[in-house]
């Protein structure tokens, strides 16, 4: 059983296609490895380590069956910097000196964006929509990767606000209510981490934050990312897409917690985007 690896989650197609992304990469090391679905119920990290040391990713860790006591003491267990400051674990693994975890989101968008599209993120503004897990797991990655200044703007100001206070640089990470996008000025970098697009619903936002240079990116996929992108074409964003490539690329970077080598994305990415038309959701 040497190498065999277990995906924890939900089924949502969100695991459907990061259990796709799996299959190829361990494909790529050795063909006897698999993945395989399952669901989880647990009240504490030891509930989850067996005698093979099972690797958990993307297990929803915050999401499923635990208060907030809880959630904080298991964020608390783990050494994970990212994690914390994202408020979520989805790449935990176990060793020896107890549990490593990570929140790879952050790390796929900036890889994406840098590696596949082929962007300089150093001295971008940036406009982040919404404030909530999705938008918490991005920002601070966008940070360190060099950009000049994020502005969090949520529906809910004080959501934005306690995001802001999260990333600890009030030089470079400010918050603004929604109501005054208008008067924002424009961003090299708009990222919509929002669930508007869930319900169908478009963005009431202007033309104004955009300007000759503005890439567009919605963190999710499919339809869900539709309404976002279309505004953004209309806009006219010099480029605009959704979060396949940060999907695929986080998933990498979990891997490569595992076996210690990065898989090659490219394959997937293109498998996925093959399919872009199936993909109804990103939830």
């Amino acid at each position: 059983f040497h190498g065999l690896r277990f995906y924890i989650a939900v089924m949502r197609l969100y695991a459907v296609y990061h259990i796709a992304a799996f299959t190829v990469f361990f494909s790529q090391i050795c063909a006897n490895l698999y993945v395989r679905p399952f669901h989880l119920m647990i009240d504490s990290l030891a509930d989850v380590v067996d005698d093979w040391g099972i690797v958990v990713t993307r297990a929803e860790l915050l999401d499923v069956n635990l208060d907030e006591a809880t959630r904080a003491a298991m964020l608390q267990q783990l050494n994970a910097e990212r994690a914390r400051r994202a408020g979520a674990a989805n790449v935990l693994t176990h060793g020896p000196d107890g549990w490593h975890g990570d929140n790879t989101d952050g790390a796929g968008l900036v890889q994406d964006l840098t590696e596949r599209r082929r962007l300089d993120l150093r001295g971008r503004s940036v406009l982040l929509l919404g404030a909530g897990g999705a938008a918490r797991g991005v920002a601070g990655a966008l940070l360190d990767a060099g950009v000049r200044r994020i502005t969090v703007v949520n529906r809910t100001p004080a959501r934005a606000d306690a995001l802001v206070d999260v990333l600890a640089d009030p030089e470079r990470a400010v918050s603004r209510y929604w109501e005054d996008m208008r008067n924002l000025g424009d961003f090299e970098l708009i990222v919509n981490a929002t669930s508007a697009g869930h319900g169908g619903k478009a963005l009431d936002l202007t033309r104004s934050l955009v300007n000759s240079l503005t890439v567009a990116v919605d963190i999710s996929y499919g339809e869900v990312a539709i309404p976002f992108l279309a505004w953004a074409r209309a806009a006219g964003c010099r480029m605009s897409f959704d979060g396949l490539g940060m999907l695929v690329e986080q998933a990498a970077i979990a891997f490569q917690h595992w076996h210690h080598k990065r898989p090659d994305t490219d394959e997937v990415y293109a498998a996925l985007q093959a399919q872009a038309a199936a993909l109804s959701t990103g939830d």
